[in-house]
């Protein structure tokens, strides 16, 4: 469990009260807002998009639309869960906006086969990591948004569906389909 999400779903006290004080026009409110949940909202939106600056820009975006949409904030979650929501939809549309240059800058043809055969060695993590993203990158948006939050988030179907804002069923379905996209792109295949 993260820093601001609880047992129950309740809210952090401090939150309820920066949450207050920050609608009712209080700037420090919100700075101590955003100063609790940026590195939580940054390795989030790290998932979007391997680029420091770039992942800065998305985690700013987050919190701007966070702030011009803090009347509809409901108190009945915990303020992280409604920022990481905030995310995913921002994360979505990145994504949704930039997926030509994403395919096209993905991996290269001489990378592509360079990984086809080559077994992963141990401490080999960040390379790991790049391909991973690389193959993302070369999926539709969707199915990127499914795989990442079932797979690199850790959510479960329930949690993936409320994150992207979709029901449970369209959530299994989006995920079998996106997992027969991958297999096919690692088999050779083009998605």
């Amino acid at each position: 469990m993260s820093e601001g999400e609880h047992i129950g779903g309740s809210m952090d006290t401090d939150d309820t009260q920066d949450v207050a004080a920050a609608l009712a026009g209080d700037e420090l409110a919100y700075r101590r807002l955003v100063e609790r949940y940026q590195d939580a909202i940054g390795a989030q939106m790290h998932r979007f998009s391997r680029d420091i600056s770039v992942r800065n820009e998305l985690t700013h975006d987050v919190f701007v639309e966070a702030y011009f949409s803090l009347r509809t904030y409901r108190q009945s979650a915990p303020f992280l869960h409604w920022l990481r929501k905030i995310a995913v939809r921002i994360g979505y549309r990145f994504w949704t906006q930039n997926k030509a240059n994403d395919k096209e800058t993905a991996l290269s043809e001489h990378d592509w086969q360079q990984l086809q055969g080559a077994q992963p060695t141990p401490g080999d993590t960040s390379d790991a990591a790049e391909l991973v993203h690389a193959l993302l990158a070369r999926l539709p948006p969707a199915d990127r948004l499914v795989l990442t939050l079932i797979y690199l988030d850790g959510c479960t179907m329930a949690e993936a569906a409320d994150r992207a804002g979709w029901t449970v069923a369209n959530t299994k379905v989006q995920a079998f389909r996106a997992r027969n996209r991958l297999r096919k792109l690692l088999e050779g295949d083009s998605p």
